[in-house]
């Protein structure tokens, strides 16, 4: 029998189908809207089947029928995918399709160099990045729809495997004409009379709310926000100070503005930043090679992205 529709077509099918649109599925797979277009098209001449309802305003919803292909495509491409990482076992090579997810906080600083570093390393790998919050990323991995991910140890299930890989100590973020803003250290006591930003993503929001709890403090929560690009632009205007594990390598906001990084000291746990996935993923030669990867290029001493040491940024004037 020979096949008259291709993988690449499943590919972009599916990914109609997931996203809802032409554009967005374009998006996605980085791939031109009439290309993806034209392999739907396709499909659907040879299945001789109508797989989306074209709606001009809400884009496109599958039919009963592509519902049902989609489900069997999403098959077709998992078993693909684990022929061609049999065969790099078979051969020994770092090759094939991953997929990576990361915690959203940290992906835009982190993620780059450390992708890039490991393509140029092994050029056979096709690598799929995701950004994602900590409930979702367990989510696609028991899904299969990622094979590992970058993020912390917050509530790792018990079916999921960790491997640590640096601890980031946490950083209080204040505007330049912050009251605190020329400490050198502070403590959770000294935040409780001024107003907070909280980054308040699922379990990173419980994460810092605890350092307060503990203490039997309640956070004068002014903002609050999903977003860590939002919450740094927040406390650079003076909506209050926030707190985070990560500081970047610059101190400015993403307006412009300039922010204060200074140390958070007590008894607080750092988040430990390392890479989850499934149990038995790292049987894999591409995946075990990746590991490797970031054990390299992320230790105590280098972080792609941000700062390692725990001292206090230098205030200066906007103008300086």
């Amino acid at each position: 029998m020979t096949l008259r529709y291709t993988l690449r077509q499943l590919e972009y099918f599916v990914a109609v189908g997931t996203y809802g649109s032409i554009a967005a599925a374009s998006d996605r797979v980085n791939v031109s809207s009439p290309s993806i277009s034209a392999a739907v098209a396709q499909l659907e001449e040879e299945f001789g089947l109508s797989l989306f309802v074209r709606k001009h305003a809400q884009g496109l919803s599958l039919t009963q029928a592509g519902a049902r292909m989609m489900e069997q495509s999403q098959k077709i491409l998992r078993e693909a995918d684990l022929l061609n990482s049999m065969a790099g076992e078979i051969s020994g090579n770092v090759q094939g399709p991953m997929s990576i997810g990361c915690l959203a906080t940290f992906a835009q600083f982190v993620v780059p160099k450390v992708r890039r570093a490991f393509e140029e390393a092994y050029p056979e790998v096709r690598i799929r990045q995701f950004e994602m919050n900590q409930t979702e990323i367990f989510s696609h991995i028991r899904r299969a729809g990622l094979d590992i991910a970058l993020t912390y140890d917050l509530d790792i299930p018990a079916d999921l495997d960790f491997v640590p890989l640096v601890d980031l100590p946490p950083y209080v973020l204040t505007s330049a004409e912050h009251p605190l803003a020329g400490q050198a250290e502070l403590t959770v006591e000294q935040l409780r009379d001024h107003d907070m930003v909280l980054l308040d993503l699922p379990m990173s929001g419980a994460y810092f709310l605890s350092f307060f709890t503990a203490l039997g403090i309640k956070p004068k929560i002014a903002e609050r926000t999903r977003d860590m690009a939002v919450m740094r632009s927040l406390v650079a205007n003076g909506y209050g100070y926030s707190i985070a594990n990560v500081r970047p390598l610059t101190d400015l906001s993403p307006d412009g503005e300039k922010l204060c990084f200074i140390p958070l000291t007590g008894a607080l746990r750092p988040m430990r930043m390392g890479l989850v996935m499934a149990r038995g993923a790292d049987s894999t030669s591409t995946v075990k090679a990746f590991i490797a990867h970031c054990r390299e290029k992320i230790t105590k001493g280098s972080v792609p992205g941000i700062h390692t040491d725990n001292a206090p940024q230098t205030v200066s004037n906007k103008d300086d």
